[in-house]
């Protein structure tokens, strides 16, 4: 046995581009992609986005360069999950809610030769664009339309090399893609969030993301042939997976452009939805007018954990609700809340309770841990003693770009990932988040970046200090709340709504704070540093908001 060694035959890259060749085969005429009026079947997705693939290698782009897009789920979104890779390229999604100075930094950080943008996102990109230093280069732009072809003028005055179909219709369906030449090549670059201090670009090889795609389809045990609701944003860890995924399974992507509650009730009864994806605040959205579904809808909740009162309700309507724990560094679901028959006879809010906890590492994950941070040691199954989650498995990033010392601080030599989220295990195994360490404040499936937020704060003439933590909302899970020490001897003392003006004209919406409280002084170490977890208790105790509004 010791001459049996990995060969040719046995040892080729593993890739999800492999998906979309299957389902053109085995589901060639079923639909792959339905919006509005368009719909595709899987095999003309097929051939354009070799075709698409084959336009961008004309462009001369190819392996190890990233292009970037910039859109909300539309079929050209999805097909780009595919093409750009089938090229050789890096995938780079780009969040639609940060602002200029975000984009600005992640494009000049990634450096991104191209980017696919949707007309919608027009002035937010040329913007972006304007915050180049002169001496730096710019990518080329690609404009999105939802009609055929875009309007010339359109392009013209977007600066666009061309647009996105007519781009498309140039290149070669006969085209051979670009297959990895290991399994360990770069396919994306996902941001972790718009942190402009030290982005952090957490890149994922072909390997983790066929793994992590056919895990997922597993643990969620999704049936061939799913009717898909896009309503998690693909940018977003390219839908946690779920892009390539449904290629294998030959389901249907149903596209929209905005998540709101008539859009995706709507497309859940006139497309027959069975599955969709979404952050606690679309769950939250959708039951504040819920009538009962004609049909059960399997729903996939990642980010804070939903109370059991809001599971509870999402079961009465239909929604069927599965609950699970993933990062960008993990790029997917890693630890889902694993349902037991016995507890289908529980009582309704016991049960919303079991489903609230994060629950067991998914069946391709190596080993997930609770340990003690700074022994490694694992702590206590109690559900009371806490520690860091940490992961291994093949779900665990390649690395962040151009960031060695961040990623030796998140993958250390003993061969975990840090996830920095504080949990506990419950005695029979299931893990629980409790905290997110690092102050990370997650608004309605965002990640806020407290030290950004208050950088902003500082900014302010008459801010001493500031620290912002995060406040319970009935909507949005939670959102910014800002503790503010003004300085002395002020001639006018600044109001609430003053400075929460003032972030919003300097930060993303999600990230600007709903709540600002002004104190004599904020408390501290006899260091000099902010108690935070004081005030985080002082925001709890507040209450929580019940505000919709982004601002």
């Amino acid at each position: 046995m010791d001459k049996l060694t990995p060969n040719a035959a046995n040892s080729v890259p593993l890739t999800p581009l492999t998906f979309l060749e299957r389902a053109a085969i085995v589901y060639g005429d079923s639909h792959s992609i339905v919006y509005d009026h368009i719909s595709f079947t899987w095999s003309q997705t097929h051939r354009r986005c070799l075709q698409l693939a084959s336009s961008l290698t004309s462009l001369g782009l190819g392996r190890g360069q990233v292009i970037s897009v910039l859109s909300p789920n539309t079929p050209s979104m999805y097909e780009l999950q595919f093409a750009v890779p089938m090229s050789g390229a890096i995938l780079n999604n780009l969040n639609l809610r940060l602002d200029p100075h975000a984009l600005s930094v992640l494009l000049r950080h990634s450096e991104s030769k191209l980017v696919f943008v949707h007309s919608q996102s027009l002035p937010l990109i040329l913007t972006t664009l304007s915050k180049f230093p002169h001496t730096t280069p710019r990518p080329s732009l690609v404009l999105i339309t939802d009609d055929d072809y875009g309007d010339a003028d359109a392009v013209a005055a977007a600066h666009a090399i061309d647009t996105y179909e007519r781009l498309l219709s140039r290149g070669n369906q006969n085209f051979r893609w670009a297959r990895p030449n290991s399994e360990w090549d770069p396919i994306t670059l996902n941001y972790t969030s718009g942190t402009t201090a030290s982005p952090k670009g957490v890149i994922h090889s072909h390997r983790a993301t066929f793994m992590i795609a056919l895990d997922s389809l597993i643990d969620w045990c999704v049936p061939k042939q799913p009717i898909y609701l896009w309503t998690l944003p693909m940018f977003h860890a390219n839908g946690w997976g779920f892009a390539w995924g449904i290629a294998a399974v030959g389901g249907t992507n149903v596209c929209i452009r905005k998540t709101n509650a008539p859009i995706i009730y709507r497309s859940i009864e006139s497309h027959n939805v069975t599955h969709m994806c979404a952050a606690p605040v679309v769950l939250n959205m959708l039951l504040t007018r819920a009538e009962p579904l004609k049909n059960p809808v399997h729903v996939l909740i990642g980010g804070s954990t939903p109370p059991a009162s809001v599971l509870a309700r999402a079961e009465e309507v239909g929604f069927v609700v599965s609950h699970g724990y993933g990062m960008t560094e993990t790029l997917g679901v890693v630890v889902s809340c694993a349902w037991k028959r016995e507890w289908d006879t529980l009582p309704g809010r016991e049960r919303a309770r079991l489903l609230a906890r994060q629950g067991v590492r998914t069946a391709a994950v190596s080993e997930v841990d609770v340990v003690d941070p700074a022994s490694g040691v694992s702590v206590k199954r109690d559900g009371v003693t806490s520690g860091e989650v940490v992961v291994r498995g093949s779900c665990v990033m390649m690395g962040y770009l151009k960031d060695l010392e961040g990623t030796r601080r998140c993958v250390r030599e003993n061969g975990w990932l840090y996830t920095g989220d504080v949990g506990v295990v419950h005695g029979d195994g299931y893990l629980e988040i409790k905290d997110r360490s690092k102050d990370v404040i997650i608004s309605g499936g965002e990640n806020v970046s407290s030290v950004e937020v208050e950088a902003v704060m500082y900014a302010h003439p008459a801010v001493r200090e500031a620290a912002v933590v995060g406040r319970p909302d009935e909507f949005w899970g939670e959102t910014p709340c800002a503790f503010v020490e003004l300085k002395e001897r002020l001639e006018r003392r600044p109001k609430e709504e003053e400075l929460v003006e003032f972030c919003r004209e300097r930060l993303a919406h999600f990230m600007v704070p709903k709540t600002v409280v002004f104190k004599d002084a904020l408390p501290k170490t006899p260091t000099g540093k902010i108690l935070k977890h004081v005030l985080r208790k002082e925001a709890q105790g507040m209450g929580s908001l019940a505000t919709r509004s982004r601002m």
